[in-house]
């Protein structure tokens, strides 16, 4: 087995040939291995992290933030609405998907700051729950 570093549009790998015993027609020619490896790209299928609400400050109160940039498609619930953990708030879509923001505690909603068809960007405050 053989080591070769090969740059390809400037990213630098480390590759493993194999020799199988037939004569190659081209001779490979060997860089230094003092050329930098290069870190393995990121796996896309990698969930992503869960959007956590933000504290307002206020004692009790959860401010929900708009988690990316989008419009509001549904909105599910009304100011002095009571939900539990796991509640679906509202439904922003971004990027042709539709992303179901959700309650991350239990509590009375004091206010809604979105409408349906509404532009957010991110962190805009969406709700606020107590």
């Amino acid at each position: 087995m053989k080591e070769f570093l090969i740059t390809v549009n400037g990213k630098t790998y480390e590759v493993q040939v194999e020799e199988t015993g037939e004569k190659p027609s081209v001779n490979p020619i060997p860089v230094p291995k003092s050329a930098p490896k290069v870190a393995p790209m990121p796996n896309p299928a990698t969930p992503k992290p869960e959007v956590k609400p933000v504290s307002s400050g206020a004692a009790g109160k959860t401010v929900i933030k708009s988690p990316m940039p989008g419009v509001i498609v549904k909105v599910n619930v009304n100011t002095g609405d009571t939900v539990k953990s796991g509640t679906v708030l509202c439904v922003l879509e971004a990027m042709k998907m539709e992303n179901e923001i959700m309650a991350s505690e239990n509590g009375v909603v004091v206010s809604v700051n979105t409408s349906k068809g509404a532009n957010v960007n991110t962190g805009d405050i969406l709700l606020t729950i107590n």
